[in-house]
């Protein structure tokens, strides 16, 4: 079921999102809704071929997995 979504953005923003929702000829909420699709799908997960690009780089999973004892142990140090 769709839920609704109350957003609050200086008038600025709006217009920008207004003039790329007409610019897609859709609608303000759709435009939104496909724009964090989108943002969603294609910046914060990697493709399948970049997957088995890492998984294949022996030194980068040798890396990982050393950083993921590590953490485990406690031995690691949070910057900001």
């Amino acid at each position: 079921m769709a839920k609704t979504v109350t957003l609050r953005v200086e008038d600025s923003v709006y217009n920008l999102i207004k003039k790329a929702a007409d610019g897609e000829r859709r609608s303000i909420s759709n435009f939104l809704e496909y724009a964090a699709i989108n943002y969603l799908t294609s910046d914060l997960y990697v493709s399948d071929e970049e997957m088995q690009e890492m998984l294949a780089d022996k030194a980068l999973m040798k890396s990982l997995k050393l950083g993921i004892k590590e953490s485990q142990k406690g031995q690691y140090k949070i910057v900001g």
